[in-house]
């Protein structure tokens, strides 16, 4: 199961919004096939760990981090293609939370003959797909929040200016988290600010479709993220406040919109837009900004992972990366788990969790 695991982790820039699985063969206590997803759309791991064994798997073990598939969808149910093969037994590290498998390829397994041993490495395979479980069980993207900032918590000068706070290490770890996540959001201060792409260039992967928190349709007509469609698709989410000339040229670019409704002059209803989203089979977004919709998420608890990169570097006076949360004591204060700690570059980056 662990080298199914490790298998599994290769599909991660291309999966999506399909789990990461990985699959093994075992004959004699040897590994006779193995696979695993390598992109959406295409095999399956068990039917690649079948397709690259060295001899029939009739009798034999087969491992699988997530419970085989059991309804069509992009490729056939591969329990079909497992019972025709034949294994002795199959071992699963997970059910999969799907309400269209969710124990019904495991009981077809069982049906046909297959012992089927469940919850193998099960915490750890859980975590390596926690994006598709939470979207599973929530019916919301899992949200991912990263920002870079100064050690004195700016994440731009009293002016604005922002680049660059870290280092091209850092820069190269962000273009990684784009390319592993389905969706990317910013808000239209960083729009207006920088002018981004908000594509992957420094690393290999899939550009995420890109969200842009704009409330008024403030956004100029020639931003780049709306002139580069064939590289990513764009989202502008906004209210029915919004400037209807500019709504109406936006649709006429082919830029989708999504309404929804202000909780106070200026800011959307964040979890609601999560919400579209998902409804949109976007399974996990990477937030980037700016502070306005930092401090936002981080109000509303809504972030499950946060990267925090910081620089050394003092900035003093400037735009803080997480504004007023309305917190008066320190009991009240949100505290963090960190994950982990490391370095990129000359950066230090936090990975962690708000403890709920």
């Amino acid at each position: 199961m662990k080298k199914a695991l490790r298998l599994a982790r290769r599909g991660e820039k291309w999966a999506s919004p399909n789990p990461m699985v990985g699959s093994v063969i075992v004959k004699d206590n040897k590994i006779i096939g193995a696979g695993y997803h390598k992109r959406f759309g295409g095999n399956h791991a068990e039917i690649n760990a079948i397709d690259n064994a060295s001899e029939s798997i009739e009798g034999l073990t087969m491992y699988v981090t997530l419970e085989p598939c059991s309804h069509y969808g992009k490729t056939p149910p591969c329990v079909d293609r497992i019972i025709e093969s034949q294994p002795a037994r199959v071992v699963v590290g997970v059910a999969d939370p799907n309400p269209v498998v969710s124990g019904r390829g495991i009981r077809k397994l069982e049906d046909n003959g297959i012992q089927v041993t469940v919850g193998v490495c099960e915490a750890e395979c859980r975590l390596l797909n926690e994006k598709f479980f939470t979207f599973m069980e929530k019916g919301m993207p899992f949200i991912t929040l990263k920002y870079a900032q100064t050690l004195d918590g700016r994440i731009a000068t009293k002016t604005g200016h922002s680049k660059w706070i870290s280092s091209d290490d850092s820069r190269k770890f962000v273009h990684k988290l784009r390319a592993t996540h389905d969706g990317i959001l910013v808000g239209i201060g960083t729009v207006l600010m920088d002018d981004p792409e908000l594509t992957v260039r420094l690393t290999k992967g899939r550009n995420p479709v890109r969200i842009i928190v704009d409330p008024r349709l403030d956004v100029p007509a020639d931003a780049k993220i709306l002139h580069n469609q064939h590289l990513a698709k764009t989202i502008m989410a906004t209210t029915h406040e919004g400037n209807k000339e500019k709504r109406s040229l936006l649709q006429k670019m082919g830029i989708e919109m999504i309404t929804v409704n202000e909780i106070e002059p200026g800011f959307i209803d964040l979890k609601k837009l999560f919400k579209e989203l998902g409804k949109r089979n976007v399974s996990s977004v990477l937030v980037e900004g700016g502070g306005g919709i930092i401090t936002s998420l981080v109000r509303e608890n809504l972030p499950d992972r946060l990267f925090i990169i910081t620089a050394p570097r003092i900035a003093g006076r400037g735009i803080e990366a997480v504004g007023d949360l309305g917190i008066d004591n320190m009991d009240d204060s949100i505290r963090l788990r960190f994950e982990k700690v490391f370095r990129k570059g000359s950066d230090i980056v936090f990975d962690a969790r708000i403890e709920r």
